[in-house]
């Protein structure tokens, strides 16, 4: 239980350019946290987020829609929780605009950052519609054509399919304007699928929010494979990283007198004496992010049949016991995936060439002059954010001028739920 909640913490208009050009300085910004790996982990202390709804106060459901019959008999009988896509949708009771959020690597659509957003927006009295990733295992099964996450335009294409049928099943939702934003992973697809509505208009979206997106993929993916590599006092082959973070955590509950899983539990664990070392709170955030490239890893080679994990032929139900597979599936990395399935895929469909011109094809590099040339689009970033590489915030800048709010010190994604940033947030969509 305890590991899953740390595993969920991790996984403009012109006339808004004042509030966006402002790239607070630490003092003024006043965000507590200046380490990103620890911001990262705990995000922002309960007392400092924006004020939301409860979830007893907001109109929400889940639904299901069937969009990839093909996989009904297709996949094993123990997917059948993912053979039809699942998404959350909370309603306003009369017309409003509509906000899509998209979620971050890996991501599900009930993800805490999702949740977050969600609860946000409705306060402030949008619809909102909320997916999981195109690289979510659910999402790679029920919705994706190739099952193959990583070329942007691709996802972007399944996402718009999914936002049309979204709305399709709901011909009497009242709304007003479309609005799109997503974070982490999820804001480079936001950006690529405001790109397809240029061309498209569905929805003609309004304002589109980039929240701590990759500018290079690449670079992005590969900083956070590096950080399961870190070398972490304490561990060796007879001792695991995670017998080491648990003891911390033992210890600290004993310290205490009690055990209390609440959203301040991070913030308050690392005040402690037992707080995580730098090394291992980036070795946490590696860990997490590996578990989501080894589900992409897993479920892309399973549905197209590729034989690298899973044999091809294998016979799978309800009683197999797929632990085995996904044990290989942890030893490929993002860049494993890349060489292994993702690059091959794309070679031979699109003919594609090298890898730099694979990684320059989905990354925010591909969309430059649109994204110059676009009002709506707006950008919140962090200096201190860790999938962050040489030279991306010189291309932020240079691209989207004053759309682009640099904040100092949130790791990645983790003062989303900061009331500045909340407000920041509102400001941007009102207008």
């Amino acid at each position: 239980m305890l590991c899953r909640q740390l595993a969920a913490l991790l996984g403009g208009l012109a006339f808004c350019a004042h509030l966006l050009a402002a790239n607070p300085d630490a003092e003024s910004y006043g965000f507590p946290i200046t380490n990103p790996f620890e911001a990262t982990i705990a995000t922002t202390p309960p007392d400092l987020r924006s004020p939301v709804p409860a979830d007893s106060d907001i109109d929400q459901a889940d639904y299901a829609m069937q969009l990839r019959p093909e996989r009904e008999n297709a996949l094993p009988e123990n997917f059948w929780p993912v053979k039809k896509l699942r998404y959350r949708l909370a309603r306003q009771q009369g017309p409003a605009p509509l906000v899509f959020i998209i979620a971050g690597t890996g991501g599900h659509y009930s993800s805490t950052h999702a949740e977050n957003l969600k609860k946000l927006f409705y306060g402030a009295g949008y619809h909102v519609v909320q997916l999981s990733s195109p690289s979510s295992y659910d999402f790679m099964a029920a919705a994706s054509r190739h099952a193959t996450p990583g070329l942007s335009s691709e996802d972007a294409d399944d996402l718009y399919r999914v936002m049309q049928a979204v709305r399709a099943q709901h011909p009497g939702l009242p709304i007003t304007d479309y609005h799109l934003t997503g974070y982490s992973l999820g804001a480079l697809q936001a950006a690529f699928v405001s790109h397809l509505d240029e061309t498209r208009r569905s929805f003609n979206f309004k304002r589109v929010l980039l929240l701590n997106p990759p500018v290079n993929l690449y670079t992005s993916v590969t900083n956070l494979d590096r950080l399961v590599q870190t070398r972490v006092k304490g561990v060796d082959d007879a001792t695991t990283f995670y017998q080491v973070v648990l003891g911390k955590l033992t210890r600290y509950f004993q310290q205490k007198g009690y055990i209390d899983l609440n959203d301040a539990l991070l913030f308050d664990f690392q005040e402690s004496r037992q707080r995580l070392s730098n090394e291992q709170m980036a070795m946490l955030i590696g860990t997490s992010f590996r578990f989501s490239a080894s589900d992409i890893a897993f479920t892309s080679d399973l549905i197209n049949h590729r034989g690298l994990i899973t044999p091809v032929d294998y016979p799978i139900n309800e009683g197999t016991s797929l632990t085995p597979f996904y044990k290989r599936a942890l030893q490929c990395d993002f860049d494993c995936y890349m060489t292994e399935q993702l690059i091959p895929f794309w070679r031979a469909r699109y003919d594609g060439g090298s890898v730099n011109q694979l990684i320059n094809q989905v990354s925010l590099y591909a969309l430059e002059n649109y994204l110059k040339q676009t009002p709506k689009i707006a950008v919140m970033h962090n200096a201190d954010d860790v999938i962050l590489g040489p030279g991306d915030l010189g291309f932020l800048r240079r691209t989207f001028g004053d759309r682009l709010t640099v904040y100092p010190h949130g790791g990645h994604c983790g003062n989303l739920n900061y009331r500045v940033n909340g407000d920041a947030m509102l400001e941007f969509f009102r207008g």
